[in-house]
């Protein structure tokens, strides 16, 4: 073996944790299955970079340096689109993907004529993962109106994600350029130390992402928080027109449904609807949705026999944990507190 003996664990564990992160999101339930596909692929590209770095310093196998090199000019495309998905809608997705994964492979293919010198090519490299950050900082910006096709309960938790996306790229663009400036001025030690560091901060982050994937199923969910505002002309009108239409079709049951389609049922722009809510209602349209879920569950739990897990599968709800904390937020107690007192004023106790 060649190199500092403590950085090779480092990459493997990185790239068998990778390996889990990128298998278990292929099979996850976002919503989108162009961002299951963009998602999976960024950390199979850890993966694949991880395990290179391994090998390169664990066992001096140095064919793939280029390759190694290379390769994390698509991790700044792959995390963008996966988010993107849900701001464009899948009809939209290929041709983006066709831009900016094209622009990756064009740069690729030129590197050996253009980049004679590796250090330019992971300049190159840095300036891609600060720009996808720029990138998705502008979309997180845009706020859950800039995400129409994401699930109604899941806009707010895709950008809490979306602004850890951001915070991993400026590490890796500020930890690339200090690890190839080491080896330029041949600084050896610097650059494996830092290598061993940034193998362990991405170990720890790839838990985060194993163990949340693992306990949420796949999805993404969050509690929200908005600010009421002066209702607009036509504000309350169409409040109105949702909230009859959400009765009238139980539409509110449907697990799949986003801002997107509910703007379509009713025929307005899904910026008009998201502030319109807001205005009227002081609240999300995640959280007006989920008011005419739970007011079903509670009819559900007062009237029924079902286990509280029935009730929430059968109320809209993808996952215990909502359930559990959007319950809690309306009614101030737990499902199955509300069965019990029910059940009691029902019976006269």
């Amino acid at each position: 073996m060649q190199g500092d003996l403590a950085t090779f664990p480092l990459p493997i564990l990185t790239f068998l944790l990778s390996s889990v992160a990128s298998g278990l999101i292929w099979r996850a339930d976002l919503g989108q299955v162009w961002a299951n596909r963009f998602f999976a692929s960024f950390f199979l590209v850890l993966a694949v970079g991880a395990l290179m770095v391994g090998l390169r310093f664990g066992y001096g196998v140095d064919q793939f340096i280029p390759l190694q090199r290379a390769l994390p000019l698509f991790a700044g495309p792959l995390v963008y689109l996966g988010f993107a998905c849900f701001a464009v809608g899948s009809g939209r997705v290929p041709r983006l993907a066709l831009i900016h994964l094209g622009i990756a492979v064009l740069i690729v293919a030129v590197a050996p004529i253009a980049f004679a010198d590796l250090l330019d090519l992971d300049v190159i490299v840095a300036l891609s993962y600060l720009v996808y950050a720029g990138l998705l900082l502008r979309l997180w910006g845009r706020g859950s109106n800039g995400l129409p096709h994401a699930r109604i309960e899941s806009a707010s938790a895709l950008r809490r994600w979306m602004l850890g996306a951001v915070a991993l790229l400026v590490v890796f663009a500020l930890a690339d350029t200090a690890i190839a400036l080491s080896f330029a001025a041949q600084r050896t030690g610097d650059a494996m130390s830092l290598i061993s560091a940034g193998a362990v901060v991405m170990a720890m982050g790839l838990i985060v992402v194993i163990v949340t994937v693992s306990k949420g199923g796949g999805r993404f969910t969050s509690q929200v928080t908005v600010v009421r505002t002066k209702p607009e002309p036509d504000a309350d009108a169409l409040e109105a027109r949702t909230r009859a239409l959400l009765l009238d079709t139980q539409l509110y049951l449907d697990t799949e449904l986003t801002v997107d389609r509910l703007a379509k049922r009713l025929q307005v722009p899904s910026r008009a609807l998201s502030l319109a809510i807001n205005q009227v209602k002081g609240m999300n349209v995640s959280q007006y949705v989920n008011d005419f879920r739970l007011d079903h569950a509670a009819k559900l739990l007062a009237e029924g026999q079902s286990s509280v897990l029935e009730v929430m599968d059968q109320s809209g709800f993808l996952t215990r944990s909502n359930f559990y904390r959007e319950f809690q937020r309306r009614f101030d107690m737990t499902p199955a507190a509300y069965r019990d007192v029910a059940k009691r004023g029902q019976s006269g106790i």
